[in-house]
């Protein structure tokens, strides 16, 4: 294969799981930003509607290690088609129903089956593709999740007015369905194992007990433990005194995570020039300020909060992986999966717990409850220094 050709596939291949990763993520934070619409619609209480976002995270924690598992025992194809087909049925049955029960279900479906076109994909990359086509890829892969958790939320609340919020289920169910039969087209059918990472026979015991690297799987999940409470019950407080915003404008305030695009590439540029654990710090204090902001009922702090929030979230991440895989020296595929599981699951915990402070304090309590966990990022980074 010539450069040219080989340039054209990348770029092809680039496309395709950009597109699908960008779908699957869309359809996670689908109902965050109307969180106060289905609330009223379904007459269910604060913590009940957040299960509408949390079953999804549930959904992923369950089914992430089965995906990767067996996206080394099959072909990547017949694994995205049956994940793309669930995933979109469960939305058409979100779309369709008016029990809330019902909706929670077809949610947690969504969620159980997510894995299969993005765990299961990176999976597939970095067995098949050599090492220097796998880091271009795999940037679109982590691009594309960002884009996508921005979608979702912008097509929840604002492409579609709040009202009609089931079209936007039907519309995420159409971009799985298109963006799953694009990456069937693309994904070259092969089962050669090009690189060797794949074929480790480094076990997931010996990954999760390892005390090093549990603390980067904790970091993990305690960075999005805090993130992803304050995105999901944001719509409360903004559409509360003193803000009464509207839903679309409160989407609109949504924007700010377009940030964590640019932020992954120079966090790690920062954890290169003044190490992991003296970036992981930085990132920590500015996460704690960013939280204390939100406490104030101004606008301008509210922006400059979540800007710092992101901030903050996305430069733990991103050093929290970096040093992960600068540890490993095989078992790079399982070591992530495990990461995943462990920030999908403090995802997960972070919603569920925060529900029960804001019920308990309102967006006082949501606040307290978060900055309780920044301790997780500040250890792992005062490790990492000593």
């Amino acid at each position: 294969m010539t450069d040219t050709s080989s340039n054209i596939g990348t770029i092809k291949l680039q496309l395709a799981v950009f597109a699908l990763v960008s779908a699957s993520f869309t359809n996670i934070y689908l109902t965050q930003p109307i969180l106060p619409v289905l609330q009223q619609e379904f007459g269910v209480s604060t913590i009940q509607v957040s299960f509408t976002v949390s079953i999804v995270i549930f959904g992923i924690v369950l089914s992430n290690l089965f995906f990767g598992y067996l996206s080394d025992k099959m072909p990547i194809h017949p694994i995205l088609l049956i994940g793309g087909i669930c995933v979109a049925l469960a939305g058409l049955c979100a779309a369709l129903t008016h029990d809330f029960r019902l909706l929670v279900t077809a949610r947690l479906v969504q969620g159980l089956f997510i894995p299969a076109l993005t765990t299961s994909l990176a999976a597939w990359l970095a067995r098949t593709l050599p090492m220097e086509r796998l880091s271009v890829v795999m940037g679109s892969y982590v691009s594309a999740t960002v884009l996508g958790g921005l979608g979702g939320r912008l097509l929840g609340g604002w492409i579609h007015p709040p009202l009609h919020w089931r079209y936007a289920f039907f519309s995420a169910a159409a971009l799985i369905l298109v963006t799953t039969v694009l990456a069937l087209i693309v994904l070259p059918r092969t089962s050669q194992h090009v690189n060797s990472a794949g074929s480790s026979t480094t076990s997931y015991r010996s990954l999760l007990f390892n005390k090093d690297l549990f603390l980067y799987y904790c970091c993990g999940a305690g960075a999005f433990l805090m993130f992803s409470p304050i995105f999901n019950y944001l719509p409360y407080r903004l559409a509360g005194a003193p803000f009464h915003f509207s839903t679309e404008l409160i989407t609109l305030i949504y924007l700010v995570y377009v940030l964590g695009i640019f932020l992954g590439p120079i966090a790690g540029r920062l954890s290169n020039t003044y190490g992991g654990g003296t970036t992981l710090i930085a990132g920590t204090v500015i996460l704690g300020i960013s939280q204390a902001l939100l406490l104030i009922s101004s606008i301008y702090s509210v922006i400059l909060g979540l800007l710092g929030i992101c901030a903050g979230f996305f430069t733990i991440h991103a050093v929290a992986v970096g040093l992960l895989n600068s540890r490993l020296s095989d078992g790079h595929g399982k070591a992530n999966a495990l990461y995943v599981l462990f920030y999908y699951g403090g995802g997960w915990l972070g919603i569920t717990g925060a529900g029960f402070a804001f019920e308990y304090k309102g967006w006082t309590g949501v606040i307290f409850f978060v900055m309780c966990f920044l301790a997780v990022p500040l250890i792992t980074g005062l490790k990492n220094r000593a």
